[in-house]
């Protein structure tokens, strides 16, 4: 399984690097481009049609690397991955009502419980397992585009998240070949996009690529099982994989409420990295430490996979608390409707851009 998770990886980064460029040659002709406004501070036109390279090296490496997989389930994620970038490529070039794109993501996520890849922690009420599924899948889906708000950040975090899976799936025993297969190719297109978006960007991955990133992250978080250890314990581990989208989620959802705006379609630059720009990083550094942060969290969760309750537990309770302590330092920082830096757009919540 090493050797295929290693040649889908490979296969996903070359293949990233060799279509970002077509897609940014692309944009232009097919309309798909950020223009600067007001509430932008990016300069110049850029080309916003990334996620379409993304989401196109991802399925290449899949097939061409690899074949043994439970096709239902291998189906469904795919067939709901697609079509939640399509409403994101649709929304990056034409708008969508911001309605139609939360229908779109629960639908997408009622997709992959249909083909059942579903969560699986209430046994005797099945119901609260699917509201959980939808919940966690428009959930992740929403916070990556959320936090993609910094030249090479969303791509990065997810390149992080999507790393810990695999190396959690192919660690796994018997090794998981459909987690470890879908998150070596995501690993690899993210890593591949990141030469081109990465400070200073050249493309923006836009809502298709945010979108497709999240939905994948979130389906493979559902899919890894972890025989070794109690379901009490392991439901932590994707929490703690991907908890800096959802450390910046809640950060802003609370940040607006308490401020008496409405948390899901308020734009502004009340992100985690806009703060720590506030606090004196750089934008590259405050786009570097939150990957910093996404390695220490994805440590913690691959030691919790050997952990007794006990431990888990402390451990789960310890972050917990540095949460809520870095939630209510972060949310002391003055907002003031300053642009950052970097040639990336102010952030716009998924619903409203």
């Amino acid at each position: 399984m090493l050797t295929t998770i290693l040649l889908i990886f490979v296969g996903a980064l070359v293949l990233a690097i060799g279509v970002t460029p077509v897609a940014r040659w692309l944009a232009p002709h097919v309309g798909v481009i950020d223009h600067p406004t007001a509430r932008k501070v990016h300069t110049r036109p850029m080309p916003r049609l990334g996620g379409a390279a993304i989401f196109l090296a991802f399925i290449l490496a899949l097939l061409v690397f690899e074949n043994r997989y439970n096709f239902q389930q291998l189906a469904g994620i795919l067939i709901g991955a697609s079509f939640v970038s399509f409403l994101g490529i649709w929304d990056d070039r034409w708008g969508l009502r911001p309605i139609l794109k939360l229908l779109g993501q629960v639908l997408g996520a009622l997709i992959l419980v249909a083909t059942e890849v579903h969560t699986e922690l209430f046994a005797q009420w099945p119901v609260l397992d699917v509201g959980l599924t939808v919940f966690w899948v428009v959930g992740i889906t929403n916070a990556f585009n959320l936090i993609d708000n910094m030249d090479g950040l969303s791509g990065g975090v997810g390149a992080v998240a999507a790393a810990f899976f695999t190396l959690l799936a192919a660690m796994s025993s018997p090794p998981q070949v459909l987690v470890g297969a879908l998150s070596a190719a995501l690993f690899g297109v993210c890593l591949g996009f990141l030469v081109y978006n990465f400070n200073p960007a050249t493309i923006f991955m836009g809502d298709a690529g945010a979108m497709f990133i999240g939905y994948m992250l979130a389906a493979v978080g559902i899919k890894l099982r972890f025989p070794g250890n109690v379901t009490f314990v392991t439901w932590m581990i994707p929490v703690l994989v991907l908890g800096v989208p959802i450390f910046d989620t809640t950060l802003v959802f609370m940040s607006r409420l308490r401020r008496g705006l409405n948390p899901l379609t308020t734009p502004g630059t009340d992100h985690t990295s806009h703060r720590l720009v506030r606090m004196g990083f750089t934008q590259r550094e405050a786009v570097l430490t939150l990957y910093l942060a996404g390695c220490g969290l994805g440590v913690l969760a691959m030691f919790i996979t050997q952990a007794d309750v006990i431990e888990s537990y402390v451990i789960g309770v310890g972050v917990l608390i540095a949460g809520i302590v870095g939630l209510a330092r972060l949310e002391r920082r003055e907002l003031l409707p300053t642009a950052t830096h970097s040639p990336q757009e102010v952030p716009v919540d998924p619903t409203t851009s």
